[in-house]
């Protein structure tokens, strides 16, 4: 049996979906801050599924053989949004899936993030590298909390002989993201749709590298079937600009958008790209779904979520009263 806290969100709800039609049973617990119920809602009822409503920062009691601990804000402005929340979750609720995998001699994969890494002086970044990372910056609360999780992982392995595994997860896209995540793969595709200008923070000569989320899913899985303990790299290695980005989902919608620049964002890393020798080796992974198919498939999606918002903001009922609108 798995359980995928955070598993209504975006990854989580595909990793629900792969082990789900591989016939594992799956528990999901979620507090549904980012995670949507609607993610999972085709698995409601199936006698191999269950969801729970619950916070990881309080501690989960359940019996389980596999634990994916993917929940936490992902994206700046939600992990921003409430920083002390968001360190909790990557601490209280690191050492609640830890201390539940004691008790019950359950694995766990703790999802990190390719922001431990920081700004990067070093690049490709390898998992043998420790970062440059500003511990009280704007972005902090993700970075030193993943950080923070994966000090606690270790020690509970090494003092507690717990099972772990501990995925270090680069930029992810696909369907089921928000519309208002604020990376840029949302943020492009929902101002091309819109036919808006396409807004870069920088000169656009920043680098990311991006996976689509079933590469990712498929990482996570091969991480958690293998004997592996040191972090592993999760990631698309082909690097492009964030311009070369934003000018490769203009020509996909087919929109005329300009594309402009805005302040850069403090913080921000110039350049990322991962460096996976360490995933070909021991789990034999490596991301297989091409750019240009993975935002199709994305562009699809936003597109859908465009026309169910405007048709669910057409339906909404406004009273016409100046008290009632102010209260709405």
């Amino acid at each position: 049996m798995s359980t995928i806290t955070g598993g209504a969100g975006f990854v989580g709800s595909h990793l629900v979906d792969y082990l789900m039609m591989q016939g594992h049973e799956v528990i999901v617990a979620d507090n549904f801050f980012t995670g949507r119920k609607r993610n999972v809602e085709h698995w409601l009822g199936h006698e191999n599924f269950e969801l729970i409503h619950h916070d990881i920062v309080n501690p989960l009691f359940i019996e389980v053989d596999e634990i994916y601990h993917l929940a936490s804000p992902a994206s700046p402005p939600h992990y921003m949004y409430n920083p002390v929340k968001t360190i909790k979750t990557n601490t209280l609720g690191t050492i609640n899936v830890l201390g539940l995998a004691k008790r019950v001699g359950a694995k766990v994969l703790i999802a990190s993030t390719s922001e431990v890494y920081g700004d990067p002086d070093v690049h490709p970044q390898p998992e043998t590298y420790w970062g440059h990372v500003n511990p009280i910056g704007p972005r902090a609360c993700y970075d030193e909390g993943k950080r923070v999780s994966e000090t606690l992982s270790y020690a509970y392995a090494k003092q507690e002989k717990v099972n772990v595994r501990v995925a270090r997860i680069f930029n992810t896209y696909g369907p089921r993201m928000h519309m208002n995540d604020g990376r840029v793969v949302s943020n492009f595709i929902i101002q091309a749709l819109q036919n808006q200008s396409i807004t870069i923070y920088g000169s656009g000569h920043q680098t990311r590298s991006f996976q689509y989320v079933s590469d990712l899913v498929d990482g996570l899985v091969a991480l958690m079937a293998s004997n592996y303990t040191q972090p592993v790299n999760l990631g698309n290695p082909v690097e492009r600009t964030i311009q070369d980005f934003a000018e490769i989902i203009r020509d996909l919608v087919g929109c005329k958008s300009k594309i402009i620049e805005l302040p850069a964002v403090e913080d921000d890393p110039q350049r990322r790209k991962p460096d996976i020798s360490r995933a070909k080796k021991y789990i034999n992974w490596e991301p297989r779904v091409p750019l240009q198919e993975g935002l199709m498939k994305t562009v699809d999606y936003f597109r859908k979520e465009l026309a169910r918002s405007n048709h669910s903001q057409r339906n909404i009922f406004v009273p016409e009263t100046t008290e009632f609108r102010t209260l709405l």
